[in-house]
């Protein structure tokens, strides 16, 4: 790790833990599901090269399960984190069997197609709750009453431990061997065959990390806002990730962060503007992808990369 980004590292960190003294904390952890959502995403689309408009339901289920789990079995919340993310992998398993056989617009349809048949079942099912979904999930204490989290700011530093967690499970990846086998595949998959690589079967191994990332955003939400709704669920959610990825940067480590962070603000900060302020976010979405077609964070490293090489 190179000097400047070991120092921002540090510097994110210090905001990260300092953030809540001076930041609402149950924004700050919204943002934080939101990113973490966004970069499991992004495993998927920037480094492997699948485009999916169904990312909503690993998402939604993990937080319906979390829900489920929690209140009305009971269990503990680290039970609820691990049954969505175990739904979420089964999901993914069973999505990314049919999908990954079709390359493209095809890959991307069957994804969306999957995605409205877990919706529907979401309206129906008893255990969801239907249109009214799961309200007022108890924040019970984790790890035996060890850490209580009813307070906001104690949750917040849970909910920072997940977001570590789950982005150092990305970076670690997309750096190993077998991301670079990924990356390959994304680049030119005929090669990588050539070469002796199952393209599907690492294909399938990425879909499957990424929807288990989804469903523990999809969870740790759940925790936070102690609710899921079938919004979580629906193709207005799939559409919201790519925004997030594709505002922040496509294929880089902290684009998405910063994509979610920026997205989740303008709903949190552009509300008070009433029905202008779906208007008001096209029109930035618009000059961002116009102006920074790498994403924010893709367009400030090719700029910064262009000012060490020529000093």
């Amino acid at each position: 790790m190179t000097n400047q980004r070991f120092l921002l590292a540090a510097g994110l960190i210090v905001l990260a833990l300092i953030g809540p003294f001076f930041v609402y904390p149950v924004f700050l952890m919204t943002a934080l599901c939101f990113a973490l959502f966004a970069c499991a995403f992004n495993l998927l689309l920037g480094y492997a090269g699948l485009m999916s408009f169904g990312h909503a339901m690993f998402f939604g289920m993990g937080g319906y399960l979390f829900g489920y789990v929690v209140k009305t079995v009971g269990l503990p919340p680290e039970v609820g984190l691990l049954a969505g993310v175990g739904t979420a992998a089964l999901l993914g398993l069973a999505t990314g069997v049919l999908a990954i056989r079709r390359q493209g617009i095809y890959f991307a349809m069957i994804t969306l197609a999957f995605a409205q048949m877990v919706y529907f079942i979401c309206v129906q099912a008893p255990f969801t709750g239907g249109e009214d979904g799961l309200q007022g999930i108890p924040r019970r204490p984790l790890l035996g009453g060890l850490i209580q989290i009813t307070d906001d700011r104690t949750l917040y530093y849970v909910v920072l431990a997940i977001f570590l967690f789950g982005f150092a499970a990305i970076n670690r990846f997309i750096n190993s061997p077998f991301g670079q086998v990924l990356k390959a595949i994304r680049d030119n998959e005929q090669r990588a065959l050539s070469l002796g690589y199952e393209a599907d079967r690492y294909k399938l191994l990425a879909f499957v990390l990424s929807a288990s990332l989804a469903g523990l955003a999809g969870a740790t939400k759940a925790m936070v806002l102690q609710f899921a709704t079938l919004t979580d669920v629906s193709a207005g959610m799939s559409g919201e990730v790519v925004l997030m990825a594709l505002v922040g940067g496509l294929g880089t480590i902290l684009g998405p962060v910063l994509g979610a962070f920026i997205i989740v603000a303008m709903q949190n900060y552009l509300a008070s503007f009433g029905e202008f302020v779906l208007v008001i976010q096209g029109a930035i979405f618009v000059v961002i992808v116009m102006a920074f077609r790498k994403g924010l964070v893709g367009e400030i490293g090719d700029w910064w990369r262009g000012r060490r090489k020529a000093s």
